[in-house]
Parts: C-alpha cells; sequence; structure tokens
C-alpha cells in the first residue's frame, strides 16, 4: 500500500496517538515531511504571509509525492485556507483540513470547534466550500492547550487538555443549541474526541476521519486507472 503524506508545520511539541503527527493515529501507511521555517504561528494566523506558506506547502508536497505519497494532507486545519491553491500544483490529491467535513454533511447542523476563535475567519470555511456563517468556539488563549500547542510548548497535560476540550464544545452547544454535528477544526485534538462524544451526546468528527475516507478515494481512484 501505497502512503499518505502529512505536510508538518515545524513544531516540537508532544504528540500523543490520536495526534496527526503520530503515525499509530493512522490504520495505513503514512509519510511526513516538516515544513522548515513554517510554524503554528504561520498558520494560526488571520493575515498569513500567503506566498510564503504556500511557496513551502508546494515544495514539501513535491517531495512527498516523489518520496510515493499518493495523497496529502497537512498537520494544521488552518491550512484550509490553501486548499485550492495546493490542490492546483500538488503532483497527488490533497485534503488540508478537517474543515473540508463540512461540505461532505451537508444537512447537518455543523459547529466547528478550532484552536483559536480570533484567528478562524469566514475564508477559511469559504476556501473549503463551507458555510461563512459555520458557528464556532476555540480553546481559551490562555489554556494549557495554547500553552502547548499555539506556543510550542515542550510538555502536555493531557487530562487538563481533554477539560479544556470537554469544556468548549459545552460552551459551543450551549450558545448554538441547534448543532447537531461537531466538526474539530485543530488537528491536535481528535485524543479527545471520545470524551467530547460522551460529554455532548452528538457525532464529533475530526481530520483522522477526513483522511480515512480520502485515503480509501484514493486507493479506488489507483485501482481503476488503467
Amino acid at each position: 500500500m501505497k502512503p499518505l503524506g502529512i505536510l508538518m508545520l515545524d513544531t516540537r511539541f508532544p504528540r500523543i496517538v490520536g495526534d496527526i503527527g503520530n503515525a499509530a493515529s493512522f490504520d495505513y501507511p503514512v509519510i511526513f515531511r516538516r515544513m522548515e521555517g513554517i510554524g503554528s504561528a504561520d498558520a494560526v494566523t488571520t493575515h498569513p504571509d500567503r506566498p510564503r506558506v504556500l511557496a513551502a506547502l508546494k515544495a514539501n508536497a513535491e517531495a512527498l509525492a516523489a518520496e510515493g505519497a499518493i495523497g496529502l494532507s497537512t498537520s494544521c486545519g488552518f491550512l484550509a485556507l490553501y486548499q485550492e491553491e495546493l490542490a492546483a500544483v500538488s503532483p497527488v490529491p490533497v485534503a488540508t483540513s478537517a474543515l473540508l467535513l463540512i461540505k461532505q454533511l451537508a444537512g447537518k447542523h455543523v459547529g466547528v470547534i478550532t484552536a483559536s476563535a480570533k484567528n478562524l475567519t469566514s475564508a477559511h470555511f469559504a476556501a473549503v466550500g463551507a458555510p461563512e456563517e459555520t458557528p464556532f468556539v476555540g480553546l481559551p488563549e490562555q489554556s494549557s492547550f495554547a500553552d502547548t500547542f499555539l506556543r510550542n510548548g515542550l510538555t502536555l497535560d493531557r487530562e487538563q487538555v481533554e477539560r479544556e476540550a470537554v469544556a468548549a464544545g459545552r460552551a459551543l452547544v450551549d450558545q448554538h443549541p441547534g448543532i447537531d454535528t461537531i466538526v474539530l477544526e485543530c488537528t491536535n485534538l481528535p485524543p479527545y474526541k471520545n470524551a467530547l462524544k460522551a460529554a455532548l451526546g452528538l457525532p464529533v468528527y475530526d481530520v483522522l476521519d477526513l483522511l480515512s475516507g480520502f485515503y480509501l478515494s484514493l486507493g479506488k481512484r489507483a485501482s481503476a486507472a488503467p
């Protein structure tokens, strides 16, 4: 089986099972490539240096394809902003972000939990064909989550981050009672999916769900090729 390639931000924080940066999170082969010099602050921002980030995405996409990747994703949901641009220059198909799931969940009332509410914009939703008015909440700016994943910390308090994620989920459904489905923008949040499902009583989808379907489609496409 050929691998899926993951374009990784240049970070140092721990990546536990469930995180997109841990190979044990997948039941199919993956290969990773770090985009040197492109960190969380380059992705999680309302005003990215788009030419610089896209150039890094393109160069590293080409390298992963040369290594045998049959498709690509990224280690940050905010890179949804580059979905169409990267797909246009990548040698292989691209699924940048769990935000792509929103369009697939048409008919559901989707709410999003994001790494940073102040930096997630209507442009991120528009880039993946999702309604720009999709409701969302973010993890607190002053939190264990932010200390690790946004400020690139060396340690992870898993239990505290789980509590913060569940609190964010409860705030989301309290603020938007019509929500019946949750999507996790952040690729570091899947380890807390089961806790969110239990606390909210709602289906919760993440980037691993997106990529499972994406990889399956790539396999079907390859087997159908002459």
